[in-house]
C-alpha cells in the first residue's frame, strides 16, 4: 500500500487556498487536494478561540469530499486535550465531537470517527494506529487469524506492527488474566524503541531484520511477518523449570517455526486477500 499524504497548514491563507475552486478562473486547487481522497484528517484545537469560523471551514471540507471523494473516510482529532482539566476532557470531547458528527452526518452523509488527542500520553499514537488500520485491506482477517496463533502459541501478548511507521495494526492477548494490567502506553513505548534501535543498527550500515531476547520470566521474539508487517510475540516463561536452557532452545525452536507457517498464511491474506482454505 502506498500512501500520498496532502499536509494542509489551518492557517486563514492556506484554507483559503486549499478550498477554492473557481475553474472558471483556472484555479481549482480543492480538486487536485480533495479528488480521489481515502481518508480526511481534520484537526481541531480544543482551545480554538474560533470555533464558529472552525465548524464553517469544516462545512467547506465536507462540501468538497461530497463533491470529489464520497466515500471517504474522515477522522476527527480534538487536539491538546491534555490542557483541559482531567474531569472534564470527556464531557468537552462530547459536546465538540457530537456537534461534528450532527454537522457531517445530517448535511453531508458523512459518518466520522473522533479521537481526544495529546502530544503528552498515548491518545495520538491510537489515533493514528486507528487510522492506519482502516486503510488496511482484510484487517479482520489479520485478527482472525493473530487469535489463531495464540491459541497455538499461548502467548501473553502478540502484536502485529506496520513495518514503517511501526504503529499497531492487531494484537491479541487472550492468555492475560487481567489485561487491565497491562501499560495501556506500552505499544508506544515498544514502537519508541524498536525505531531506536533501528536507527542504531543503520549508523553501522547494516539492516535490522529481526530480535529475540530471553528473560528470566519471560521471552520476546521480534519477526519480519510480511513485507509490510512485523509480529511481536511475548511469551511467559517456567521459571521454575530445572532444565531452563533445555527448553528455551526447544521454545525458540518451536516459536520460529510457528511464525514461519504465519508468514506464509499472512502473506496469502496480503496478496490474495482471503486465507488458504484448508485454514479453519
Amino acid at each position: 500500500m502506498t500512501l500520498n499524504l496532502w499536509d494542509c497548514g489551518g492557517q486563514d491563507i492556506f484554507m483559503e487556498n486549499f478550498l477554492t475552486n473557481d475553474e472558471s478562473k483556472g484555479s481549482s486547487t480543492s480538486s487536485n487536494i480533495f479528488r480521489k481522497c481515502e481518508v480526511l484528517i481534520h484537526v481541531f484545537d480544543v482551545e480554538g478561540k474560533e470555533v464558529q469560523k472552525d465548524i464553517e471551514t469544516f462545512k467547506r471540507v465536507l462540501a468538497n469530499l461530497r463533491k470529489y471523494s464520497p466515500n471517504v473516510k474522515i477522522f476527527i482529532l480534538i487536539h491538546k486535550m491534555d490542557l483541559i482539566q482531567v474531569n472534564k476532557r470527556q464531557e468537552l470531547f462530547d459536546l465538540m465531537f457530537n456537534k461534528l458528527r450532527s454537522i457531517a452526518l445530517d448535511e453531508y452523509g458523512f459518518n466520522i470517527k473522533g479521537f481526544a488527542t495529546s502530544i503528552w500520553d498515548e491518545s495520538l499514537y491510537k489515533a493514528w494506529s486507528s487510522i492506519v488500520c482502516s486503510l488496511i485491506p482484510n484487517i479482520s482477517l489479520y485478527e482472525q487469524y493473530l487469535s489463531k496463533l495464540n491459541g497455538i502459541l499461548n502467548a501473553r501478548e502478540i502484536i502485529l506492527f506496520e513495518k514503517t511507521t511501526f504503529l499497531v495494526i492487531s494484537s491479541t492477548n487472550e492468555a492475560v488474566v487481567n489485561s487491565k494490567d497491562l501499560d495501556p502506553k506500552r505499544f508506544e513505548k515498544i514502537s519508541n524503541i524498536i525505531k531506536t534501535y533501528k536507527q542504531s543498527v543503520n549508523k553501522i550500515r547494516t539492516n535490522f531484520s529481526n530480535l529475540i531476547l530471553h528473560g528470566k520470566n519471560s521471552s520476546i521474539y521480534l519477526e519480519v511477518l510480511t513485507s509490510n508487517i512485523y509480529i511481536m510475540i511475548i511469551l511467559d516463561e517456567d521459571a521454575g523449570n530445572e532444565v531452563a536452557i533445555d527448553y528455551e532452545l526447544d521454545d525458540e525452536n518451536l516459536v520460529l517455526e510457528d511464525i514461519k507457517i504465519a508468514r506464509e498464511l499472512f502473506e496469502r491474506i496480503e496478496t490474495k486477500g482471503r486465507l488458504p482454505s484448508e485454514v479453519t
